[in-house]
């Protein structure tokens, strides 16, 4: 599914907006002003809100439905979403794991932020991957440190 939209330069904060909404999604920049994401009903809808928003922005924006001619050139444009996904994975395991050496109150502060993160990462993970398991485990174990009584 392919969004295509384009906005005017100024006034600036309506396209920082639509760039930061399109990364929270996932979405994938295959031109400027063209993005692309998996269909599936819940992204379908994100884009209807989004060229919304576009229109309202006195912009314009038209949502298409395509198929790549390709699967290699399909299986491409999944791996670039993915990986980018993965790296976000790691980060969180990389995190987890150093929290376990800090103090206590520090260790409860980054588990809340790394499940936010966790949330984060998964509403844009069309693809699950092995890293997706390794960094809820990671956090899982984080947080078991955190909540194991003292004594």
């Amino acid at each position: 599914m392919l969004l295509a939209y384009r906005l005017p330069r100024e006034p600036s904060s309506p396209r920082i907006t639509l760039w930061r909404k399109l990364r929270r999604i996932g979405a994938l920049q295959l031109l400027d002003g063209l993005v692309a994401l998996p269909l599936d009903p819940r992204n379908r809808e994100r884009f209807e809100w989004i060229a919304e928003e576009v229109l309202e922005a006195g912009g314009e924006a038209t949502i298409w439905l395509g198929e790549l001619a390709s699967v290699g050139k399909e299986r491409a444009l999944a791996a670039v979403m993915k990986d980018a996904v993965i790296s976000d994975y790691r980060r969180v395991i990389v995190e987890a794991e150093a929290a376990e050496a800090v103090a206590i109150g520090k260790r409860k502060r980054t588990l809340a932020r790394l499940r936010r993160e966790l949330r984060r990462i998964r509403a844009r993970d069309y693809f699950p991957s092995v890293e997706r398991e390794a960094a809820e485990q990671a956090v899982e174990t984080l947080a078991m440190l955190v909540e194991e009584p003292v004594g």
